[in-house]
């Protein structure tokens, strides 16, 4: 089985957490944290940048390090480095995802996360 290794922001603001809706791929409509693969030579705080720029054309502070997830998806085994961030200015724009919310902790349980994603989740209750 192959690995994919990937990194996502955690993005908090006043109390509440970025989630986002893909819009593409097997996954469609299913929520996640923002981010992506990790290229050669790339460390996860430059991958994270990286990704969040092209996804959300934002500049983000990556604050901490928080977990990394790993979980075995049907066709691929996903290692998933995970860090608290802070967008560095309040504009964004969803240039890969559909939609976007900020949600309160009691208020996580209200998307439909992935797989893999579940594991921050609860992490963060």
């Amino acid at each position: 089985m192959k690995t994919i290794e990937v990194v996502a922001a955690i993005i908090c603001r006043e109390g509440r957490i970025f989630a986002t809706q893909r819009g593409y791929g097997e996954w469609k409509d299913w929520w996640e944290f923002p981010g992506g693969k990790m290229e050669a030579g790339e460390t996860p705080e430059e991958a994270l940048r990286r990704e969040i720029q092209e996804e959300l054309s934002t500049d983000i502070s990556v604050d901490a390090f928080f977990c990394t997830v790993d979980y075995d998806y049907p066709k691929f085994h996903l290692t998933m480095h995970c860090y608290r961030c802070s967008l560095l200015t309040d504009a964004f724009h969803l240039n890969e995802h559909e939609a976007a919310q900020w949600l309160a902790k009691d208020e996580l349980d209200t998307v439909q996360w992935l797989p893999a994603d579940w594991q921050i989740i609860e992490a963060l209750k």
